[in-house]
């Protein structure tokens, strides 16, 4: 009997399960009940171990708004001061509203571990399979370089909760490098070892992350004597960038808040994880947004009116500044230390949610044959239910930049700095060739943009990065030195050369992922 070629939208994947092949999907779906189909197109390897809590907690706490921004709110306030953060904060947060909708609906229509490099490689029509190489190769290196900057505000967070108590001591790299190391490897011991507690272990860190923040702003808000001015808080403009314009000032103080807000993709990476995810993931992305946004802008404030000498603040002996701010808050060493702890501990679950995010790309990417030695880290454990081997990368590649970090602490850093330029980048590949098509490519999923609605969300969000992706780039101050410099354009520039080069040698071997529409037979019920 002849053989029969499946469909291109599902031959790759359906090839290696040695089962009969048919052009129909009714036949297909009758002919295999036993092998579940998500929506990428392959077998379902991963349990599906999260449920709508779970997620939403873990969109929440690896978004990680406030704790992120408290963690960089000395630098911030070099562009405007207070006011400054706190209207750029409401800004960067409009657009990336914008940017998560467009994330949201592609993921509802798409739900796949893949994220933007699935949705790249089908929007992109005959392109897809070069835009959705970029896109997904940008996406790692942005959630790798994520996750070790995550490690190191751990780090960070413990050299100063030490220090808090030891006034004397003189911090080192090398106490922070220690502390980045054990947490590291922690985090991604539990991610190995630990999968099915996860869904538990994030649950709580969304708990923490809630209870931390209110602790935070009461005691911020009740216990300094004596409070700064509203003026200081609403209105005083303070510039020390070294820019004439406090306009392109207020732009570029943006990447503060874009660095805390600007991970709208991050449970798109779970959803062959959880049930429903065509449902689930957009439900997740607004819980993450809404709560992101209250908690980050209203702790800001708290924060601000605690504040009575910014001299010392920014002048301060913390290697996490936030902790300056704190002891002028509290005026003691224990008060200091709690309010740290409230932060280290969802940063610790938010370590965890970089190492699953980061591994579901690599591995996603794997499976597809994009990267080097795909057969080996495109398994799946049996035994632990992951991607064992793709998570194992991660931890090593975190554990080089911070051997980096323990070198310099400006190689680190621009290393890290590249965050938002190369996830956007990411998000464009994918929300672009949408818009481009007329986003009449792909089948709705659960949550769509209607109408006009849709192209307006759509356009603006890809101005926004397009735009800003340039602005990110320049220098954060002048005049420039080594140290200062924003190494971001010479990182993304660099990455994209080498994963252009890498297109180049295994492009012929490399096929793409697949569309599987949410209509078709062959999907298992729970995938959609």
């Amino acid at each position: 009997m002849e053989k029969e070629e499946f469909p291109a939208s599902i031959a790759g994947p359906l090839d290696d399960m040695n089962i009969a092949e048919t052009k129909d999907p009714e036949t297909l779906a009758s002919t295999i009940p036993e092998v579940p189909i998500n929506s990428s197109g392959h077998h379902q390897e991963l349990e599906r171990n999260f449920n709508l809590l779970s997620i939403c907690s873990l969109a929440i706490t690896c978004g990680n708004t406030w704790i992120a921004l408290g963690g960089s709110v000395v630098v911030a306030i070099s562009n405007g001061g207070p006011p400054g953060v706190l209207y750029e904060l409401i800004v960067v947060s409009f657009f990336y509203w914008l940017i998560a909708a467009s994330i949201a609906e592609l993921a509802s229509a798409m739900p796949s571990s893949g994220g933007v490099y699935h949705w790249a490689s089908v929007t992109a029509g005959r392109y897809g399979r070069i835009c959705g190489w970029f896109a997904g190769w940008w996406n790692f290196f942005a959630w790798i370089f994520g996750l070790a900057a995550t490690a190191q505000i751990i780090g960070a967070q413990t050299v100063s909760m030490y220090s808090a108590f030891h006034p004397d001591i003189v911090t080192q790299r090398w106490h922070v490098f220690v502390s980045y190391i054990i947490s590291t490897w922690l985090c991604c011991f539990l991610v190995l070892f630990a999968n099915r507690l996860l869904p538990m272990l994030e649950s709580i860190g969304g708990f923490l992350i809630i209870a931390g923040v209110l602790i935070t702003i009461v005691v911020c808000a009740s216990m300094p004597p004596v409070h700064t001015t509203s003026s200081f808080v609403w209105s005083e403009w303070q510039n020390s960038t070294g820019y004439a314009s406090n306009g392109f000032v207020f732009l570029l103080g943006m990447l503060n808040g874009a660095f805390a807000v600007g991970t709208p993709d991050v449970v798109s990476h779970l959803a062959e994880e959880i049930p429903r995810p065509s449902k689930n993931i957009p439900k997740a992305i607004l819980a993450q947004y809404i709560i992101g946004f209250l908690t980050a802008f209203f702790y800001l404030i708290s924060l601000f009116y605690s504040i009575t000498d910014l001299t010392s603040v920014l002048s301060g002996r913390y290697l996490f500044p936030i902790a300056s701010i704190y002891e002028q808050a509290t005026n003691s060493a224990g008060g200091t230390f709690g309010l740290l702890l409230l932060a280290f501990l969802p940063n610790v679950c938010a370590c965890v949610g970089c190492y699953l995010t980061a591994s579901r790309v690599f591995w996603t990417l794997a499976r597809d044959n994009a990267t080097p030695f795909a057969g080996f880290f495109s398994r799946v454990s049996i035994k632990h239910k992951n991607p064992f081997n793709a998570v194992l990368l991660c931890a090593v590649v975190a554990t080089i930049l911070g051997c980096i970090y323990l070198g310099s602490s400006t190689a680190f850093s621009a290393f890290v700095g590249s965050f938002v330029v190369l996830s956007s980048l990411s998000y464009l590949a994918a929300i672009l060739p949408h818009l481009l098509s007329k986003r009449s490519g792909i089948t709705p999923g659960w949550f769509w943009m209607k109408g006009a609605v849709g192209f307006i969300v759509n356009t603006v969000a890809c101005l926004y990065i397009v735009a800003f992706v340039v602005i990110f780039c320049f220098p954060f101050v002048l005049p420039v030195s080594a140290a200062t410099m924003n190494y971001a354009s010479l990182l993304t520039g660099g990455l994209s050369l080498f994963v252009a080069v890498f297109w180049v040698w295994r492009q012929k071997d490399y096929s793409g992922p697949n569309y599987i529409a949410l209509d078709a037979e062959i999907l298992a019920v729970d995938a959609i």
